[in-house]
């Protein structure tokens, strides 16, 4: 067993370490910088007084400038103000009915708006998952999942992890668990955040078609708007109904605004967690310049628009995959979506090669420790509908150009780095 001496040993290295990666990524200009820009046009940003194309924004239909949401800011805004600061378990203000229920229009669920989807998971989880249940959370969902999970150690409920996207595991932990369990809960991302990749939601409804006992409570924040009928998201495109499935996703990605919405295949957990979840309770409420903003996003979903973006966004995502498996660029997954991930291994090659990419005018997203596994260091991605054709194959000649001279420089090599990923 270890000593509190130990404990806190492990602990200061951890602390150094991230130091250490904390210092390295500022010093280089790659982390923890602002903007100097004083109007912003989706595609560029400008940083430490050089002119960069943005490969960071997760606001992947390009909606944050689009004059319906800004208009719809503006109105709420002046009508009612910059805030409507009162808990929602006395009063709502007028926006959010009408908000609710164009939101229960694109999703076909009972609806609530949460603050946000990290929000939404604290007063979601706990109330969904009784004392008698099992969860297991697939190793890569988002840390704000697990984060709520984590709520649930103090009442003693069994929490277990399975591989990533690994339903041969999964099912025979759900076997093992209905034993003993009540329900058996797996928490999944639809889009995973920092891969790119997506839950195999076929089997995952065999799964559910096929055990009684399973629920699915699964996080499409990163597939919102760019897929599905009206917008609803990756996971509504493959599984849009399943009355054991709890779904949640995020309004501050693709959809262009702020807030998380929690869809319930039925209307009592609807009602519990709209009535009396924690955050419901304890938190405040959206602003009105959000829900307007919410308002003429949901109303732009609605509409025939909504499939154009998603046709112009594909088109963008189907050329970086090809391009990219063209010019031999390392992927971490050839899916469909618009979070891209490209491998390089060790924390070194990431820094040498996003610095690169920042002199030659691309600013990328370095994923390194702890987002990722040490040697699991690569840059993401983020494709919108603002970047041009154009623009995502000089990103990708530029990393084909740099990545051999880079892995000289930093003692690696492809080798290395398919060890590191499995490729």
């Amino acid at each position: 067993m270890n000593t509190n001496n130990e404990l806190k040993t492990k602990h200061q290295q951890m602390l150094e370490l991230l130091d250490e990666i904390a210092h390295t990524g500022k010093s280089l200009g790659i982390i923890l910088q602002d903007t100097e820009d004083e109007q912003v046009d989706g595609r560029t940003v400008k940083v430490n007084g050089k002119r960069l194309v943005n490969f960071t924004s997760c606001s992947y239909l390009g909606l944050e400038l689009d004059p319906r949401l800004i208009a719809g800011t503006i109105d709420a805004t002046t009508r009612f103000g910059t805030q409507f600061a009162s808990s929602r378990s006395y009063l709502s203000i007028t926006l959010y009915k009408e908000v609710e229920e164009l939101l229960a229009q694109i999703f076909k669920m009972p609806v609530a708006l949460s603050q946000t989807t990290s929000l939404g998971h604290i007063s979601n989880i706990p109330i969904l998952v009784g004392d008698n249940d099992a969860v297991i959370m697939d190793i890569s969902v988002h840390a704000t999942v697990q984060e709520a999970v984590s709520l649930l150690v103090e009442r003693g409920i069994h929490i277990e992890r399975v591989r990533h996207n690994r339903m041969d595991l999964l099912e025979e932990r759900i076997v093992d668990l209905s034993k003993k369990y009540e329900k058996i809960w797996y928490m999944a991302d639809g889009v995973y955040s920092m891969f790119g990749d997506a839950a195999p939601l076929d089997k995952l409804k065999d799964l559910l078609d096929n055990n009684e006992q399973f629920y699915l409570y699964i996080d499409d924040a990163h597939g919102m708007s760019w897929a599905g009928e009206n917008g609803a998201g990756y996971v509504y495109s493959k599984l849009s109904y399943h009355p054991k499935m709890y779904f949640t996703t995020s309004l501050a990605k693709g959809f262009g605004a702020s807030g998380g919405v929690l869809a319930f295949p039925e209307k009592s957990s609807f009602h519990r967690v709209h009535d009396y979840g924690r955050t419901f309770i304890f938190s405040t409420q959206l602003s009105p310049p959000i829900l307007g903003a919410i308002r003429a996003s949901a109303k732009l979903h609605l509409s025939n628009d909504i499939t154009l973006y998603q046709a112009q966004l594909m088109e963008r995502i189907l050329y970086f995959n090809e391009t990219a498996k063209t010019l031999g660029v390392p992927l971490h997954s050839d899916t469909d979506t618009p979070v891209r991930f490209v491998a390089l291994g060790k924390p070194q090659v990431g820094y040498n090669m996003v610095t690169r990419l920042m002199n030659d005018g691309i600013y990328t997203s370095l994923c390194v420790y702890p987002s990722v596994s040490y040697n699991n260091t690569g840059i993401r991605i983020a494709l919108t509908r603002h970047h041009t054709i154009e623009d995502i194959h000089n990103l990708l000649t530029a990393i084909a150009r740099h990545l051999p001279e880079v892995l000289v420089e930093c003692g690696s090599s492809m080798k290395e780095i398919n060890r590191y990923f499995k490729l």
